[in-house]
C-alpha cells in the first residue's frame, strides 16, 4: 500500500511517502527550491520520495492532500459575511487569490503535476491530519491527542483519543478563538514575520519579565472542557488584511516594534534603545507566559477528559518548546511531539490518517520507529560528495579512512575554537538540525554565541543556540527528566529546560539570558557518529556538549545537498566543512 501525503498552498509545502504504514521518505519543498517556507505544490519533494522508494507515480495507490480546500474557502466566506460590510474587501481579495492560485483545483493540479489518476487523489481535514501526524508515529497504543495552530478549515484546535489504528475526535475549537493566531498577531506587533518569526518571540522572551501577563491573560476565558474563549479587543482574526491586530493594541501598549530595529536590553546602548528593548522583551515574556498557561490548561483538561496520560501534540503551536518542557516537568505526562509539527507535518498525517483510520490498516512497530532521528531526507554517496567538492573550487580537502579518524580531527578543531559545518547522511525531517545538517561550535567559549550569530548566521544577536548532548548524560547539565527514550521531545530539540546553575558558567554560549536551553539529547543507537563526536569533544573540553544550530544563513532554508553546503560555507565565516569523511578548510591551518 503506497500512499503519498502532500501539504501545500499555505506555507511549509512537503511530501511524505508511506509504504505499508511505514514512512520511507519525507521532505520539505524548500530544501529543493531554496525558497524559505515555500508553499508551492511540492513537485521536487514528491519526486525525491518516489525516487527514494524506487517507484513511479503511477504505482501510487493513494495521494492525500492534508486539508479540505472547499471547506477552508467556506470558512473564508463565513468570515467575510460575518464581518459585513467591513469584511467585503477581505472576501474579494481572498476570492481573487484563490482563483488565480488554482486553490479550488487542488486535486486536478496534483494529477497534472505528478501524473496520477484523479480517482486516486483525495483531501483530508487539517486538524485530522495534524492529529494523525502526532499519534501514529508515537510509541503509544493509546494517547490523548491535542492539536493547536492558527486555523485549518474552521478549527483552531482539537482534542482526540487515539487507540490502536483509530482516532476519535472528542472536541474542537473554532475561529476566532485561536492560540496560534494570538501568538502570530503578537509576533507581528513585536516586529517579526508571521509564520516564521514566532520562535524569535520565544528568544526575545528570555530577556524580559512577564509584567503584562495579568492583563493579557484576562483576554482568555479558560473553559472546563479544555478549550477557551479569546476576546477580540485587540485582534482581527476573521478578516485580517495588512495587520492581524487592531489599533487598540497600539493604543494600549504603544507603537509596534519596527522590524530590524535594535534590540539591546542588557548591552551597552543608549537609554532610549535599552528602555524600548526592555518594553518589548517584557511583552514577549508576557505573551509567552499566556501561551504556556493556555497550553497547560488544554493539556491537563484533555488528559482528564480521556483518562489517558500519554499525550501527543501537533500543529504549529506544538513547536513552542518552552511549553513542551513545562508539560513534562509540571504535568508529568509522557509527551510525543511530531518533529515537523507545523503544516509540513500535515503531509505525514494525511498519509497516516488515510492508511490507518480510513482504510483500517493496523499499526506496526517498524512504522513507529521510522521517525527515530528524523533522518528521512536525501543522502549522498561518497562519489557524489567528491564530485561536488571537485566542482566547488575548494582545494584544501582532507579525506579520512574511517569515522574514528574523522571524529578525532573534527573534535580537535572544535576544541580549538573552530566553527564547523557538519553534513552527514540523510537530511532531517522538520525545522531542527539534529546532527545531519548542522553548524557546530564550542559552547564553553563566552564569545561563541556572538560569533555564530553575527559572522556565521548573519542574524539577530539575541537569538539563542541549542546544546547537543549525549542522552545518557543530559541530566548532568540540564534540569530535565531522564532522556532515556528516543521519542521524547528532547530527541528532536523540542523542549526547553534550565541549565543547571553550576553548569551555566561552563556552557555560556548555549545558556540563554534566562538560564534555559533548548536541549537536543543524542542517542547512540539513533545517531552513532554524532554521539561519538560529542563524546570525543567532551574528552578534550570536559563537557560532552556542542553548540548545534541549523546549517543555513539567515532567511534561507537549511542546506540539503552538498552543493548547498559548499555554497553556504563559502558565503559565511565558518572555518571548516565536514562532508561525509571529507574535511574542507579555508584560512590558516589550526
Amino acid at each position: 500500500m503506497r500512499i503519498l501525503g502532500l501539504s501545500f498552498d499555505y506555507h511549509e509545502a512537503a511530501a511524505v511517502l508511506m509504504i505499508d504504514g511505514t514512512v520511507v521518505a519525507a521532505a520539505l519543498e524548500e530544501r529543493f527550491s531554496r525558497i524559505k517556507h515555500d508553499a508551492a505544490l511540492p513537485r521536487q519533494a514528491a519526486a525525491f520520495c518516489l525516487k527514494q522508494a524506487g517507484i513511479h507515480a503511477a504505482q501510487l495507490d493513494h495521494v492525500v492532500h492534508y486539508e479540505n480546500p472547499l471547506r477552508k474557502f467556506d470558512r473564508i466566506v463565513w468570515s467575510g459575511v460575518r464581518s459585513f460590510p467591513g469584511g467585503l474587501p477581505f472576501l474579494r481579495e481572498a476570492a481573487t487569490s484563490w482563483l488565480r492560485g488554482g486553490k479550488f483545483r487542488v486535486r486536478e493540479r496534483i494529477a497534472e503535476a505528478l501524473g496520477v489518476e484523479l480517482a486516486k487523489i483525495s483531501c483530508g481535514e487539517h486538524h485530522a491530519s495534524h492529529a494523525a501526524s502526532a499519534f501514529y508515529p508515537s510509541p503509544f497504543d493509546e494517547a490523548t491527542v491535542l492539536t493547536l495552530d492558527g486555523v485549518g478549515e474552521y478549527e483552531t484546535a482539537s482534542i482526540s483519543l487515539g487507540r490502536g489504528h483509530r482516532l476519535e475526535k472528542l472536541g474542537t475549537l473554532r475561529l476566532p478563538h485561536s492560540l496560534g493566531l494570538f501568538y502570530s498577531a503578537m509576533t507581528a506587533y513585536l516586529g517579526f514575520h508571521v509564520n516564521g518569526g514566532e520562535y524569535k518571540v520565544m528568544g526575545m522572551a528570555g530577556f524580559g519579565q512577564p509584567t503584562h501577563y495579568p492583563e493579557l491573560m484576562k483576554l482568555f476565558r479558560l473553559l472546563p472542557d479544555g478549550t477557551f474563549r479569546l476576546k477580540q479587543n485587540y485582534f482581527d482574526f476573521l478578516t485580517p488584511r495588512a495587520l492581524p491586530y487592531r489599533p487598540a493594541l497600539v493604543q494600549r501598549f504603544g507603537p509596534a516594534r519596527p522590524a530590524e530595529s535594535p534590540f539591546a536590553p542588557e548591552e551597552e546602548a543608549d537609554e532610549t534603545t535599552r528602555r524600548a528593548s526592555r518594553h518589548y522583551a517584557d511583552l514577549a515574556a508576557s505573551v509567552q507566559r499566556c501561551v504556556e498557561e493556555v497550553i497547560l490548561h488544554m493539556a491537563s483538561k484533555a488528559v482528564a477528559r480521556t483518562g489517558v496520560k500519554n499525550l501527543c501534540l501537533a500543529g504549529g503551536v506544538a513547536l513552542n518548546s518552552l511549553a513542551n518542557g513545562r508539560i513534562q516537568r509540571e504535568l508529568g505526562l509522557p509527551l510525543f511531539v511530531q518533529p515537523a509539527a507545523g503544516d509540513a507535518g500535515g503531509a505525514w498525517g494525511a498519509a497516516a490518517h488515510h492508511h490507518h483510520h480510513v482504510l483500517g490498516h493496523p499499526r506496526r512497530e517498524p512504522a513507529r520507529s521510522a521517525l527515530a532521528g528524523a533522518a528521512l531526507g536525501r543522502a549522498f554517496s561518497p562519489e557524489e560528495l567528491r564530485a561536488a567538492l571537485g566542482a566547488s573550487g575548494f582545494h584544501r580537502v582532507e579525506s579520512f579512512p574511517d569515522d574514528a579518524a574523522l571524529v578525532e580531527e573534527t573534535a580537535r578543531r572544535l576544541a580549538q575554537g573552530a566553527v564547523i559545518g557538519w553534513f552527514q547522511g540523510r537530511s532531517e525531517w522538520g525545522p531542527r538540525a539534529l546532527g545531519q545538517r548542522s553548524i557546530l561550535a564550542d559552547p564553553t567559549r563566552p564569545d561563541m554565541q556572538r560569533i555564530v550569530n553575527e559572522r556565521i548566521k548573519f542574524r539577530e544577536p539575541f537569538r539563542p543556540f541549542a546544546p547537543a548532548v549525549p542522552a545518557e548524560r543530559a541530566a548532568e547539565f540540564f534540569a530535565m527528566p531522564p532522556a532515556v527514550e528516543t521519542w521524547r521531545p528532547e530527541s528532536f530539540m523540542l523542549a526547553v529546560h534550565r541549565v543547571r546553575p553550576e553548569m551555566r558558567s561552563r556552557l555560556p554560549a548555549v545558556a540563554h539570558a534566562d538560564g534555559t536551553a533548548r536541549v537536543q539529547a543524542v542517542h547512540r543507537e539513533v545517531n552513532p557518529l554524532f554521539h561519538q563526536l560529542l563524546t570525543a569533544f567532551g574528552d578534550l573540553r570536559g563537557v560532552p556538549v556542542l553548540l548545534n544550530t541549523s546549517f543555513n544563513l539567515r532567511d534561507e532554508p537549511m542546506v540539503d545537498s552538498p552543493a548547498d553546503a559548499l555554497q553556504t560555507f563559502a558565503y559565511s565565516d565558518m572555518d571548516h566543512l565536514v562532508l561525509g569523511r571529507f574535511l574542507v578548510s579555508k584560512g590558516l591551518d589550526l
